[in-house]
Order: C-alpha cells, then structure tokens, then sequence
C-alpha cells in the first residue's frame, strides 16, 4: 500500500514542483515560483493534494474522463458530490493503489495537465 509521504516524496521529484498548506491540506504545485530551491510555492497550479485524514489524494483530472475511470475502478477512483463537480478534478484512495509506479503514473498525469508547456516539454520521456 501506498501511503502519504510516498505521494509527497514521488510529487517533490517532479520538476518545478513544491509543496504548500492551502485549505488545511498539503499541496502540489507546479511552476510559477512553485519550484524556486525548496521554498514553499508562492505561485503555480495545484495537480495534487493530500486529504486531511492522509487515505487519500486528490489529483488534477478532465471532467470527461472521470466518469469512466470511476465506473472502471470504483474502489480506487471517486468524486465529492457537490465539492468536485465543477472542477477537473478526481479523487484517488491511497490503499487500492497498487505500488509507487503506479502512484508515480497517476501524479505525473495529473503534474503534466497542470505544468507550463515548456516544463512538461523539458521532461519530455524521461517522467515516463
């Protein structure tokens, strides 16, 4: 099983990436000053949060293809009624990951849907 500080340690490698406390909750941002040496995100966009309770995480994700990931893995996959429905955005339980690479997968999708063009260029196939 996977756990939090694995979703924290495999989002810190990503490029141009750094974490912030925003609604209570640890975030993953992406580019602005978010990946400036270490410090604390002043700016970027958000492609992953950790939950308050650490069992799961929510990550950056196309309103159209939330539907079918939910129905093809409901017990991994999930949204908030009324929280998440406007939002391009999923929720993942962190126990029906199956390992890291697939923890790293999920992240690096949701990193490159919120990372500048020339970051997610500049990574080209080595995030595979």
């Amino acid at each position: 099983m996977v756990t939090a500080e694995d979703v924290r340690v495999i989002a810190l490698s990503l490029p141009e990436t750094a974490e912030r406390l925003a609604w209570g909750m640890p975030t993953f941002r992406v580019g602005g000053a978010a990946g400036t040496g270490g410090k604390a995100a002043k700016g970027g966009k958000i492609f992953a949060a950790l939950a308050d309770d650490d069992a799961s995480m929510g990550v950056k994700c196309p309103r159209e293809e939330r539907a079918e990931l939910i129905a093809t893995e409901p017990e991994k996959f999930f949204v908030r009624p009324g929280h998440d429905d406007h939002y391009d955005w999923l929720r993942v339980r962190l126990a029906a990951i199956e390992d890291t690479a697939e923890l790293r997968a999920i992240l690096l999708d949701a990193w490159r849907q919120a990372a500048p063009r020339s970051v997610v260029d500049a990574l080209g196939g080595a995030g595979e």
